[in-house]
């Protein structure tokens, strides 16, 4: 099967630096929220090809898959979707953190203090915590499977 490694804008025309003032402009829950749904719709669709049993994350409420490949340069380059608008605005969000790494950079950071440095942990369900917790360790799996 061929898969298609979908481009998409998060780790190069968003920066963290572009999410950092956006979520420190948010004031309530209602807010991230919103942001996180405008960031999802920024996130390419996957094609059908990649939506399959070994891109999809299990642990999450919704539906999400996620993949990477190694590029020449020794970056990775990943894509992702999910069914959920908040839980794709989440992974969009992680995207931007990790796009264009080596794995030996993405294993070497704490990805889950990413998600406290935007405070978007202590507005998030138990459930939700659980998927980005699920989608960091995807996200680690592949790094991984790419380090020398």
């Amino acid at each position: 099967m061929t898969h298609v490694f979908p481009a998409h804008p998060f780790g190069h025309s968003i920066r963290r630096e572009q999410l950092a003032k956006i979520f420190s402009a948010c004031h309530s829950r209602e807010e991230k929220y919103r942001q996180l749904v405008i960031l999802s719709r920024q996130l390419p669709a996957l094609p059908p090809e990649n939506r399959t049993g070994d891109t999809e994350i299990k642990g999450c409420e919704n539906r999400v898959w996620l993949d990477g490949v190694r590029n020449n340069d020794g970056t990775l380059h990943f894509w992702g979707d999910s069914d959920g608008r908040i839980v794709k605005g989440l992974l969009a969000v992680l995207l931007t953190e990790i796009e264009g790494l080596t794995p030996a950079e993405l294993l070497s950071l704490d990805l889950p203090v990413i998600f406290e440095q935007y405070k978007l942990s202590d507005q998030l369900s138990q459930s939700r915590r659980n998927g980005i917790a699920a989608l960091i360790d995807a996200a680690r799996i592949i790094a991984q499977k790419f380090s020398d």
